[in-house]
């Protein structure tokens, strides 16, 4: 036992430690892990050394650098404005377009690259009259449904997690759960926020956006760009893609085709091996954009990923993980345990790394599931989820963006407020939402 607490110890302290001089959190994590394993684990080195979780590691380059490649040669860029251009000046329908679009780039491998939008989600919600919340709700839940995607971040770990812990869990079902519970919040945020923040527009507002958007047009300026000051122009539409941006295109359909055929027939798609396979296409069309790309893969997220998850192997191999498991069913209740579990992984995310809670605490969730009956395929939908949906946190990366990207600075006290009481609710509201929708019908039905 005092060994399985002095492994816990180290891990708590390593993880504090690491957040709070803003270091990676897996780079102090893997010689830990090692210190750990050689002298109060036993293990030889190489043992711990064959926990950093390689198949992740291919999967998350591979994936990254394809969507690189996308990124460089112009095609999602191309694909953003001809999104925009489709919702013309429907305002109301900005905040839905931006949850689509971020979805989309934050599927792209980096749930955090859909944090590009940012800026011109903002500007757009400032020109157009729309409330900054409910653009930034609108983006935060297209970055947390996107991100659970088979070829995301989010999606890569908690299913890898779960598949290498033998539970049975399809990457789609947890993608589909992750886009339904963030298709709510946008509808909760529009039923709070979608009221116009601005006075309505006069006839002569709108002769005026039109006038600037000929102007526009005619010398050449891009439709997107916005200022501080005068109405905003209507996006325009792009011209057609060029060859190797409709090759892109075609080979993002194959990657997104691929992985519903193979997980619809039973099969396991590697997803990695996918992406490399089409990036290395594209690049051999395309060097320039190839190399470009090699910028784009997240050796961040893999680093931390490898050295949280290398340290997990380790105190499964001490025991830890079972202990904690052990405890967690002997609350009385295998119900209460797992709200619990999906709280703490709330709370924790909304203060500090959604990658790393995930990699740490979905590995937690197994003990609960073999012994207190609880359907894993629910129980790690619900952790994965939880600990995503608090992001807009202001206190999270992505909180904070948004609160830095409002244009009007006088909205930001209340961004910051308002996005402080949406996290820490969801903190409350997500695990009981997700208990009642997801684990209790598990358990009735399993």
């Amino acid at each position: 036992m005092s060994a399985q607490l002095i492994a816990l110890g180290v891990f708590i302290a390593v993880f504090a430690l690491s957040a709070a001089r803003n270091v990676n959190i897996g780079i102090v994590m893997f010689p830990a892990a090692c210190g750990v394993g050689l002298w109060v684990a036993d293990m030889a080195l190489k043992d711990v050394v064959a926990e950093f979780p390689l198949s992740i590691l291919v999967l998350l380059v591979g994936v990254t650098y394809f969507f690189g490649v996308a990124h460089a040669n112009g095609t999602v860029d191309w694909l953003i404005e001809s999104s925009l251009a489709r919702v013309g000046g429907r305002d109301k329908l900005f905040p839905a377009a931006f949850f689509v679009l971020t979805a989309g780039l934050s599927a792209m491998g980096a749930p955090l690259g859909g944090l590009v939008m940012a800026p011109m989600g903002m500007s757009i919600a400032h020109r157009r009259g729309i409330d900054p919340m409910l653009m930034a709700l609108s983006m935060g839940a297209g970055l947390s449904a996107g991100a659970f995607a088979p070829t995301s971040l989010f999606g890569i770990i908690t299913w890898g997690t779960a598949d290498a812990a033998g539970i049975t869990l399809s990457p789609l079902l947890l993608f589909g759960v992750a886009v339904a519970v963030n298709v709510v919040l946008v509808a909760v945020a529009y039923a709070l926020f979608g009221r116009s923040r601005v006075e309505r527009r006069t006839p002569a507002f709108a002769e005026a956006m039109v006038a600037r958007g000929a102007a526009l047009s005619e010398s050449g300026q891009s439709t997107l760009t916005v200022d501080d000051d005068g109405p905003a122009a209507e996006p325009a539409r792009p011209g057609r893609p060029t060859p190797i941006q409709t090759l892109t295109i075609v080979a993002m359909a194959g990657l997104v085709g691929t992985v519903i055929a193979l997980s619809v027939s039973g099969l396991e798609p590697d997803i990695g091996v996918l992406g490399f396979a089409l990036g290395a296409v594209l690049a051999l069309v395309d060097p320039a954009a190839g190399k470009q790309a090699m910028t784009r893969i997240d050796w961040g997220s893999v680093l931390l990923v490898g050295g949280i998850i290398t340290f997990v192997g380790v105190l499964t191999e001490l025991g830890v993980v079972d202990m904690l498991g052990r405890q967690a069913v002997h609350l009385g209740s295998p119900l209460v345990a797992a709200l619990l579990l999906c709280a703490a992984a709330a709370l924790i995310s909304a203060f500090a790394s959604t990658t790393g809670m995930l990699a740490a605490l979905v590995p937690l969730a197994l003990p609960l599931i073999a012994d207190g009956g609880i359907p894993g395929w629910a129980l790690i939908c619900a952790i994965g989820v939880c600990s995503s949906i608090v992001d807009v946190s202001p206190f999270s990366t992505v909180g904070a963006t948004y609160v830095a990207t409002t244009v009007d600075e006088a909205e930001r006290p209340r961004m910051t407020r308002m996005l402080t009481r949406w996290g820490l609710s969801m903190v409350v509201v997500g695990p009981i939402a997700l208990t009642l929708t997801l684990i209790v019908p598990g358990m009735v039905f399993s």
